[in-house]
């Protein structure tokens, strides 16, 4: 019988996991900063909004004192309150918009969760492809290499069935929705 290549396995296996994980640890890396990065921006965006929704209510105020105080008619004032509800109405879709963060937040700590555990899987494949001796028979590598096999796709179901694949709009005055 041939003698198997237990040596070229080893290193294959071993390659493989350790190039995975290089790059899982960027990639996991990029994906904390990007959290990091948004959370700021959308911190300041908000506040910012804020600040404008509290400057125009204040202008709003004023225009309406003025408007009692100089008696202005009716077709006036209609246009002015008008002007009034779409100014509040825009600044609360931009509020609402904002918090897309909470959606993107969602898919970054489900993709970081996937990043660990393929980072997980990979160290499972660097264990199991430790443990393939050259004295080994032909049958027995086959055996461990089926229970490599099985442990990866056990690990991988593991992982797949715990991320759902829709996010939600959490905490929002216009209620919980399903986005995809």
């Amino acid at each position: 019988m041939k003698k198997l290549p237990i040596t070229e396995v080893r290193s294959l296996l071993d390659a493989v996991s350790e190039h995975g994980k290089q790059h899982l640890i960027e990639v996991d890396a990029d994906l904390s900063q990007t959290t990091y990065l948004l959370s700021k921006a959308i911190e300041k965006l908000n506040s910012s909004f804020m600040a404008v929704h509290a400057a125009v209510t204040n202008q709003q105020k004023a225009l309406q004192a003025l408007m009692q105080q100089h008696n202005f008619t009716s077709e006036e004032t209609s246009k002015i309150n008008m002007y009034n509800q779409i100014i509040a109405e825009e600044v609360g879709v931009a509020i609402t918009g904002l918090q897309f963060q909470d959606i993107t937040n969602q898919l970054l700590v489900r993709a970081m969760t996937r990043v660990n555990g393929l980072k997980e899987l990979l160290e499972e494949l660097h264990a199991h492809g430790g443990g393939i001796n050259s004295e080994y028979e032909h049958n027995e590598i086959a055996k461990l290499l089926e229970m490599m096999s099985n442990s990866l796709h056990h690990g991988s179901h593991a992982l797949s069935g715990g991320l759902r694949r829709s996010v939600e709009q959490k905490n929002m005055a216009s209620g919980d929705i399903e986005l995809f």
